[in-house]
């Protein structure tokens, strides 16, 4: 379980940072990993409405959207923004990094693709402002929301704080402690018990990523799905995120990792052997090979075949799973 934090203060160590750490902190006790970017210390250019992503699925702009944040925005579990209030929004700096998002928005409602993960990602708000207005949180709540859709996260709640302006305000508020292990708790606990799962390949990355895709688009609710490679390549195979487009499953934006890198979100239930190379076995993990050929070189149909298969293996291992 990813819980990514989005840092979109200017100040260093102020409220914000402050009250997303404590967030995040919180989220550990669960048992979350935790990653947060400092948005206003990346590169991230405004949009500039190409429409290039609502045509083939991608931003031609080069930046830190590409290779860093969309991969990390498909790979969490929860997305927490964080932000002081400028003008009745977030800061212009978080604002870029929503905007851009419009290309996750495409790839799902343009060219009709589904994140795997868009079922079980939840999304939170957090938020503080100087003044008293009741109005105050009226901008950042609607971009919030429509954000979460854009990246495929269900809107989970937010905790937005009046009159904080001085730095230490927001540790010094009586009650942020409790309101974010109260928040924390709720929107964790879903994820909490779920059986962790590694599906580990040899080389390339066609097999586990199908396979972990496939879990996590039909048993996410019950399966935090590793994806782990003992030689990864540099990309997924382009075949594979083609073939998978053929049912709706979107691939983009995921970045090929180690076993061992999978393996930092914790020691997995289960490790799902996909064929050849050294997979590691783990402290009480039981093991399941699967005897699937090596992808590299497949032709168009061969993949198909090796992606049916896979999905068919996974709906059967969900359903013993649930039995």
């Amino acid at each position: 379980m990813l819980v990514l934090g989005l840092q979109g203060s200017p100040r260093k160590k102020g409220n914000t940072e402050f009250l997303l750490s404590l967030f995040l902190e919180e989220a550990r006790k669960y048992g979350a990993q935790t990653h947060m970017v400092n948005v206003c210390q990346k590169h991230i250019e405004p949009c500039k409405e190409f429409t290039t992503c609502e045509k083939k699925g991608f931003c031609p702009i080069q930046d830190d959207m590409d290779p860093e944040i969309y991969p990390l925005l498909r790979k969490a579990d929860v997305v927490v923004p964080a932000s002081p209030v400028f003008f009745y929004n977030v800061t212009a700096q978080l604002k870029a990094l929503i905007d851009r998002s419009q290309t996750l928005w495409a790839r799902n409602y343009r060219l009709k693709l589904t994140d795997p993960k868009r079922g079980i990602r939840r999304g939170f708000m957090l938020s503080q402002g100087a003044t008293k207005g009741k109005n105050l949180f009226l901008g950042v709540d609607l971009t919030a929301k429509y954000f979460f859709d854009a990246v495929g996260a269900r809107y989970s709640g937010s905790l937005y704080y009046w009159q904080i302006e001085h730095r230490g305000d927001m540790e010094r508020h009586p009650s942020v402690r409790g309101d974010v292990a109260a928040a924390v708790g709720d929107l964790l606990k879903p994820y909490v018990g779920r059986r962790k799962i590694l599906f580990a390949g040899g080389r390339g990355s066609a097999r586990n990523q199908m396979a972990g895709a496939f879990a996590q688009m039909l048993g996410g609710e019950k399966i935090d799905a590793l994806i782990g490679c003992d030689r990864p390549a540099e990309k997924i195979d382009p075949l594979m995120e083609a073939v998978m487009a053929e049912k709706r499953i979107d691939m983009g934006f995921r970045i090929p990792e180690s076993i061992d890198t999978a393996l930092e979100a914790g020691p997995p239930d289960m490790i799902v052997a996909m064929g050849c190379g050294d997979i590691p076995s783990a402290p009480n993990a039981v093991r399941v090979d699967w005897d699937l050929p090596d992808p590299e070189g497949l032709d168009i149909e061969a993949m198909r075949s090796l992606r049916d298969e896979i999905e068919k293996r996974v709906s059967d291992l969900i359903g013993q799973l649930k039995s």
